[in-house]
């Protein structure tokens, strides 16, 4: 595929989740970093990295008016095309993938996800040039177990198998794709083990390549995670 300044470049960012392990009153996405809801503080990252990209954001329908609402009062001028969630993350990425046309880069991002740098996401769009696919990936640090849960006790036990800690990558987002590469990836019939859009694209036979990520490129999921990024916005 050709690329130059004309492609047209698409953030997909993927709002559509009530965050129930947050325990909070409203979504996680909604919540407030820094004085803002950490779904603006996202795009944003993406409007500073990529001048002119255009955002679809994907939102749990019943907050479809509230994310209006809260753009009008802070004041933040980001023409979005809003799009419902699905039952799934894949379901709501192939609803929004429906509103971007072929031939574009799209950046496919967690919607919790803001502390990512505006250099990486510079970064993985000049490297499209050369990619169907990119991912960023973060190696892992933590001894790994593989283990299993007893039926009856629920206790859990230790196994044979062993894992090489050096194999182990932890991906990231955000991926990013030519778009229709991604649709033709979404036409396939949905499976759980699609649990990203690399798993994805790799089923549907999408070359990947990969970056390395970022240690604080962290998706905001539960209430110790809020704690650490309101932190690492501080310094």
């Amino acid at each position: 595929m050709n690329f130059d300044g004309s492609i047209k470049k698409f953030l997909l960012v993927t709002a559509g989740g009530h965050g129930t392990r947050m325990g909070a009153a409203l979504p996680k996405q909604f919540l407030e970093l820094s004085g803002k809801a950490i779904l603006q503080l996202t795009i944003e990252r993406f409007l500073e990295a990529v001048p002119g990209i255009r955002v679809v954001t994907v939102l749990p329908k019943e907050f479809i008016g509230e994310w209006k609402e809260y753009c009008s009062s802070r004041n933040f001028i980001c023409p979005q095309i809003l799009v419902e969630g699905g039952i799934t993350r894949f379901h709501s990425v192939k609803n929004a993938l429906g509103r971007i046309p072929d031939g574009a880069i799209v950046a496919v991002h967690d919607g919790v996800r803001p502390l990512v740098s505006k250099e990486l996401i510079s970064e993985m769009f000049s490297r499209m040039d050369g990619c169907r696919g990119l991912i960023p990936v973060f190696p892992s640090t933590d001894t790994l177990k593989v283990l299993e849960r007893d039926r009856v006790s629920g206790e859990l036990k230790t196994t044979e198998e062993k894992v090489d800690r050096s194999r182990i990558w932890c991906a990231q987002t955000p991926q990013i794709f030519w778009s229709e590469d991604l649709k033709r990836a979404y036409s396939q019939p949905y499976d759980t083990s699609f649990t990203d859009d690399a798993s994805v694209a790799q089923e549907y036979k999408i070359p990947l390549s990969y970056i390395e990520g970022e240690r604080f490129n962290i998706k905001i999921t539960t209430p110790e995670d809020l704690v650490l990024a309101k932190a690492l916005l501080s310094r």
